[in-house]
């Protein structure tokens, strides 16, 4: 059985979330996830999603797609006790192979301190107003994720 990596802390699992997602890594990605079937994923303009299994299924479809991401966080708030984080960050999105193309995501992340160390309880992005006016609107807005 392979081990899961031990997270000290919730910037050490968002840090690897970015990782996994521009990697398009499905495993890696899952291994964040805490082991409960609680956990919520909600994508942009997506439903919820609950539990491992749907939430698995929606990264696979996202990860299918020859889109890559790059992810830069911007203005990220946080605020952690002893067993819970909540981080709300902007998610500056680059769209390889368009350039000039980028998104802004406002993104809210959970973790909890599982036996397992810190892992994500949930994910919740949603596609904001768009009113930065360094940003290049696309014809068509493709689903991130």
């Amino acid at each position: 059985m392979t081990r899961l990596p031990d997270f000290a802390d919730p910037d050490e699992v968002e840090a690897a979330f970015y990782e996994a997602f521009e990697a398009a890594n499905l495993e890696a990605m899952m291994e964040l996830w805490a082991d409960d079937e609680t956990i919520t994923c909600v994508h942009p303009g997506g439903k919820r999603l609950v539990g491992l299994d749907e939430i698995r299924e929606s990264w696979q479809q996202i990860f299918q797609s020859s889109m890559r991401l790059r992810f830069r966080i911007t203005e990220r708030r946080s605020l952690t006790d002893e067993s819970i984080a909540v981080h709300s960050v902007e998610e500056e999105i680059e769209i390889s192979g368009q350039e000039g193309v980028r998104a802004i995501v406002a993104t809210t992340n959970i973790y909890v301190l599982t036996d397992a160390g810190w892992r994500i309880w949930m994910h919740h992005a949603s596609n904001t107003s768009g009113d930065d006016e360094e940003a290049e609107e696309p014809e068509e807005k493709p689903t991130l994720h």
